[in-house]
């Protein structure tokens, strides 16, 4: 058989091309040579962002944003040199969302500190999928201590308890509310979810909640309301009438959801109460306490969460106030079996082996592979401390407290109450109404436009609010003096037009 050889040139040609593709793996010094193109432009990120004197956000269209990167140039071109990666990074910064800006108070995502961005970068290289222990031991056993010292956190054991972390709260919640299902339903994975299930959850319950009861087969009508004051807080006395009226009427509760706190407002549920009632019907409580689980790490603030030792399951994230970047949350369960139970796959090309030196954490998910969510959090907090996180989590506590203060200063404002934790909401004093609160959007938009503040809004005791999320250390006394001068300007600029 002939083969055509072609001319020498065309060899050295593509074996070049394969090298600068990298068929043939790393060069030595490559990604260093990568990280010192970005890591200026980051640090200098991170500082314009802290300083303030850039914009908070950018929101340019997606197809203008397209062009104005060249990204679908950059897709078909031959690579990137280092100057050209560093200059496409800072510019791709600049046309986002800055979390470390003062003027950052929106969504409840975390700003990143140093361990985590460097858990994410060995990630990137390493690329564990750790839900097999042989596909990533360390991250199994960061995991591990990770979520053995949230348990304690708690006040449960790692002995007793088991705990697993997910990518995201809503994950966490859904993880959770499987367990639960489990729980009242031994024959719910082979057989599905009987149709008389409910889950009572307060109206502002996290969206997941109502997410997950369609994912497991409820449907979103089987989430009941608890009911609850006019801030959207549970009234833990009225918990176990609700749970007997559905018995009575031949439902069975598969659990109750309470919030620790909740998303719109910042505040906490009653735990004891509700806890007591859980107990005396033999019904699963949750605890979504993603945001507010943080507060465990602070003495002054632990009180906040009494009786959360008394669920059965609770949902804390580690990318909102252990700043850890999206996503790490973890779902904990006060009695392990029950975690263990809830899912009952079989796989054997996975599972064939009782023998292995460490557990594959895919049998307590509904992930198949999963990143190495624990070095995030650990390098967290061995970087900075425990004390140290717990400083930064007593800051940012500290700091809305004197926000609301300043708030109940200024006549034209009001607070919707006294703060929980890092979350106030507050609106101009105006006649409640439509006009009101389409106003209220109106400013919201019009400083996002400007990039000066980048707030969240909530809709509570029908009025729209807004809301502010106290995150970047930053943000202090006089960001506060500042974004209440710009709202009250605002606000009277766009009350002349806005219909």
């Amino acid at each position: 058989m002939h083969h055509y050889v072609g001319p020498a040139c065309d060899f050295e040609r593509r074996h070049h091309m394969m090298n600068k593709y990298g068929y043939h793996g790393w060069h030595a010094g490559e990604l260093t040579d990568a990280i010192h193109a970005v890591a200026n432009v980051l640090d200098d990120y991170v500082q314009d962002s802290q300083h303030g004197e850039v914009p908070v956000l950018r929101q340019m269209p997606p197809e203008r944003l397209i062009n104005h990167l060249g990204m679908r140039n950059c897709i078909t071109s031959d690579g990137m040199t280092a100057d050209e990666l560093s200059a496409f990074i800072k510019e791709y910064l600049a046309q986002g969302t800055r979390l470390h800006h003062p003027g950052y108070m929106s969504h409840q995502c975390a700003v990143p500190d140093i361990g985590s961005a460097i858990a994410d970068l060995v990630h990137g290289v390493s690329n564990n999928a750790m839900s097999l222990f042989e596909m990533g031991a360390a991250g199994v056993a960061a995991e591990l201590v990770v979520t053995e010292w949230m348990l304690d956190k708690v006040g449960w054991s790692s002995n007793g308890s088991g705990a697993i972390l997910v990518h995201g709260g809503s994950l966490a919640n859904l993880t959770a509310l499987l367990v639960a299902r489990h729980h009242a339903f031994p024959e719910a994975w082979q057989h599905g979810t009987p149709q008389n299930a409910v889950i009572l959850a307060p109206a502002n319950a996290h969206v997941s909640v109502t997410r997950a009861a369609s994912i497991l087969g409820l449907g979103s009508r089987a989430v009941d309301t608890l009911p609850c004051d006019r801030f959207g807080r549970v009234i833990g006395a009225q918990v176990s009438e609700i749970i007997e009226a559905h018995h009575c009427a031949g439902r069975t509760v598969m659990a109750v959801v309470a919030n620790a706190c909740a998303a719109p407002t910042g505040l906490f549920d009653p735990l004891p109460e509700i806890a007591r009632a859980c107990h005396d019907a033999r019904v699963w409580l949750h605890v979504d306490a993603a945001h507010g689980g943080s507060a465990l790490l602070v003495p002054e603030l632990r009180h906040r969460l009494e009786g959360i030792e008394q669920a059965d399951s609770i949902t804390w994230d580690a990318h909102k106030m252990l700043r850890t970047s999206t996503l790490a949350a973890a779902v904990l369960v006060r009695t392990a079996v029950n975690l263990s139970q809830a899912f009952q796959q079989h796989a054997d090309y996975l599972f064939f082996d009782e023998n292995r030196p460490g557990p594959d954490l895919m049998h307590y998910t509904i992930e198949g592979s999963k990143a190495e969510l624990g070095l995030k959090v650990f390098l967290n907090l061995a970087h900075r401390g425990e004390a140290g996180l717990a400083a930064y989590v007593h800051s940012r506590h500290l700091a809305a407290r004197r926000f609301w203060q300043m708030i109940r200063e200024r006549k034209e404002f009001e607070a919707l109450s006294e703060p929980e934790s890092n979350l106030v909401c507050f609106r101009y004093a105006d006649p409640p109404g439509g006009h009101s609160d389409q106003l209220h959007i109106a400013v919201r938009n019009t400083l996002m436009q400007q990039g000066t503040f980048h707030l969240a809004s909530s809709f509570v005791d029908n009025r729209r609010w807004w809301r502010t999320t106290i995150m970047a250390p930053s943000t202090d006394d006089s960001t506060f003096s500042r974004l209440l001068d710009t709202l009250e300007r605002t606000y009277h600029m766009l009350s002349r037009t806005v219909l």
